[in-house]
């Protein structure tokens, strides 16, 4: 098994708004994709929708400000089955983010372009905390045309 890693930290002492911009429709539709649908409570279905395809994501747990998890339930064969885990914790004037993208089978060229496409929402969930202001898709940074 293969895992996505990666740590980013939001200027914010509040990890409220980053637990809020991790489980509710808006706050996803904020960082991650516009096309942001379904429930972000426990037991709950998040719909993500691109240009390109999509995952739905089933909400398994959440400690308000300090955990968010999913498990992919649908979207690319590589994802099914793999886990979402957002860990999140006070460092003074940050709320770190420990990013756990787990269980990939094994680390295709496609793994490569997920984790690389994971830093830059990582970064813009970072910029709509911080300024109000993220780049969801279709605005997403773009690093190449996959299909």
């Amino acid at each position: 098994m293969a895992d996505i890693l990666h740590r980013i930290g939001v200027k914010t002492t509040t990890p409220e708004k980053v637990y809020d911009a991790l489980t509710t429709v808006e706050g996803l539709a904020g960082w991650w994709t516009d096309d942001t649908k379904g429930s972000g409570d426990a037991g709950g279905v998040l719909e993500f929708r691109f240009p390109v395809g999509g995952f739905d994501m089933e909400v398994v747990e959440l400690r308000p400000s300090e955990r968010v998890a999913w498990r992919v339930v649908d979207g690319p064969a590589e994802w099914i089955g793999t886990t979402i885990d957002w860990n999140l914790r006070q460092d003074g004037d940050y709320t770190i983010v420990l990013f756990e993208h787990r269980g990939w089978k094994e680390p295709v060229e496609f793994m490569h372009h997920c984790s690389t496409k994971w830093a830059t929402f990582l970064m813009s969930l970072k910029s709509l905390v911080e300024t109000g202001e993220g780049a969801p898709a279709p605005r997403d940074v773009q690093i190449s045309d996959w299909h």
